[in-house]
């Protein structure tokens, strides 16, 4: 084993597939961490924006210092947008980053177990979707994980790293070290709905939703609040629209259906906002206008 194969844990290759938000951050932390990407999006159009966004984080990371300006271009030349999923077969190492919906994830991970070669890890950036569940739907149930990123990825520091109940040490140890090689830190947490990060944050966003539609207070008195009393970076409403409504509720129902307790319903005014299609930045509007 090279040292380079000693500091990432054997995986030299990374495929992402789903290049919105997420994807598009794990290709770019990838890509200039020394990793060969292969990414894709079922979506072509999807896949071009996905590509254009990292490009256009590596070269505003080298504007700011960030990454050597005479690194973008040797970056951007070790990925591949793949058209098709099967040129994914041959990477260490496949991170799934599509929407946040299991039935969506089960089939994509079903595709993959039958394209990849044995030894592949399949990872989820699933923010709380239950890994033991997706990777039953595998023949590989021992070499499938959890990573979940953080937004923006190419900035936070936090990989959350969740074993299935069949995940042996031999996967978790690859992909942690292949997380520390991407200048991340990884925090192992134990498969359970919402994680760690989404069992804390979500119930928090949710409350500060429904404080709003109680009228405790405005959106920007609720953020105000959080942010100069709690010392938080970014209040939880403005936060929410970061993330996306679709997503927060996509995660409030997993916590809800999955631990079975009140304080885990989604506010009516999530659902509402989704419903109306206010999803946040993404849509151009959510609890604040973009």
């Amino acid at each position: 084993m090279t040292r380079m194969d000693e500091i990432t844990g054997g995986v030299a290759s990374l495929g992402v597939v789903g290049l919105g938000t997420m994807g598009a951050g794990i290709v770019q932390a990838a890509l200039q961490s020394g990793f060969r990407v292969v990414a894709h999006d079922a979506d072509e159009v999807a896949a071009h924006r996905g590509r254009d966004k990292v490009v256009g984080g590596l070269k505003k990371f080298a504007e700011k210092g960030k990454f050597p300006a005479d690194q973008v271009e040797p970056a951007l030349a070790r990925m591949t947008l793949a058209e098709d999923l099967e040129e994914l077969s041959g990477v260490d190492l496949v991170v799934e980053a599509v929407i946040e919906q299991e039935g969506a994830k089960l089939a994509l991970h079903r595709k993959l177990d039958g394209l990849c070669g044995p030894e592949t890890i399949l990872a989820s950036n699933t923010s709380s979707i239950s890994i033991t569940r997706l990777a039953a739907a595998t023949k590989r149930p021992d070499r499938f994980i959890g990573m979940h990123f953080m937004n923006p990825v190419p900035l936070m520091k936090l990989v959350e790293v969740i074993r299935g109940l069949d995940t042996t040490d031999e996967t978790y140890d690859r992909v942690r070290h292949c997380a520390q090689a991407m200048d991340k830190i990884p925090v192992e947490v134990n498969d359970f709905p919402g994680f760690v990060s989404n069992r804390v944050l979500m119930p928090m966003i949710n409350e500060a939703i429904c404080c709003l539609h109680e009228g405790v207070g405005t959106a920007e008195a609720i953020d105000e609040v959080m942010k100069l009393g709690m010392n938080h970076p970014m209040g939880p409403l403005a936060l929410a629209d970061l993330i996306g409504l679709d997503v927060c509720l996509a995660i409030m129902r997993v916590l809800h259906d999955g631990l079975g307790e009140d304080k885990y319903r989604p506010s009516p005014l999530l659902v509402k906002m989704v419903d109306a299609g206010r999803l946040g930045r993404k849509s151009g509007r959510g609890f604040y206008r973009y």
